[in-house]
């Protein structure tokens, strides 16, 4: 009997050990160029995937490369860039949002992705969302939903305050949109290690329902980081390993409980 209880109790400590396994990722809004993959892969799991063109980009460098990035092997963190507050004010936000999910589910289906992945909105203002951010969110969701994808949130994990209190925009997304899938950005350290190769539970980030966490940023955020900032290069950004260091190869760094975050491949 006794026998019986140890097996029993390394079995549970082996699933317990695989339950938790987590995986490196990447995600950058220029495209490493192909001839990085092959290094690239040696150390991360899994990519980003831009829909549309990235923050402040007139172009989109990452369409047309995915049979690349699948045949080296990588998953896929699919992300559609969303719009600033700044544009939705004064508009019908549910409207553009609703378009907006079009766009990516037919961006998804052009790249050759399939039915069912996971595309994430690039949130990129925090604290508790306003009105108009939050019916652009809305309408977003329900037609990447209808479209045949799941939908997700990128979005910061970092807490402001607010009132006698403090709130993260992933815990606002996670209140109005509780099925929506949740890429949690924690870069301060902690609990974020800072620009270092390694793969921890995405809870970790702060937020129990994270399926992401991006745990570092290129450049660094001063203000966030000074705990950690040795861990960066020189000039303040993190560089994929292996490679010189340019700007094709800064990078944020995440972790995730999948090798294929985006159920991409």
């Amino acid at each position: 009997m006794r026998h019986f209880a140890w097996a029993l109790l390394l079995l549970l400590g082996v699933s317990a050990a695989r339950a938790q396994k987590s995986y490196l990722g990447f995600d950058q809004n220029l495209y490493p160029g192909d001839a990085a993959l092959t290094k690239l892969h040696r150390t991360f799991s899994y990519a980003c995937y831009w829909l549309n063109n990235p923050p402040q980009m007139n172009t989109n460098p990452w369409t047309g490369k995915r049979g690349l990035l699948r045949a080296q092997g990588f998953g896929f963190l699919l992300l559609f860039n969303g719009r600033l507050d700044a544009q939705l004010k004064g508009r019908d936000a549910t409207t553009l949002g609703g378009a907006d999910g079009a766009a990516a589910v037919k961006a998804a289906l052009d790249e050759g992705f399939p039915m069912r992945a996971v595309i994430f909105l690039d949130q990129e203002e925090g604290g508790r969302m306003l009105p108009e951010q939050a019916a652009y969110l809305r309408g977003w969701i329900d037609a990447v939903r209808r479209g045949g994808f799941r939908a997700g949130v990128y979005c910061s994990g970092i807490s402001v305050p607010e009132g006698d209190g403090s709130i993260s925009t992933a815990q606002d997304v996670h209140h109005q949109f509780p099925k929506a899938a949740l890429w949690v950005a924690n870069d301060a350290c902690p609990p974020s290690p800072g620009c270092r190769l390694r793969a921890a539970p995405p809870a970790g980030s702060g937020f129990a329902g994270a399926e992401v966490w991006q745990f570092a940023q290129s450049p660094r955020r001063p203000q966030y980081t000074a705990a950690c900032v040795k861990t960066y290069s020189a000039d303040g950004n993190c560089y994929a390993p292996g490679l010189p260091q340019t700007a094709q190869s800064l990078l944020d760094l995440d972790t995730a409980a999948s090798a294929d975050p985006s159920a991409g491949r």
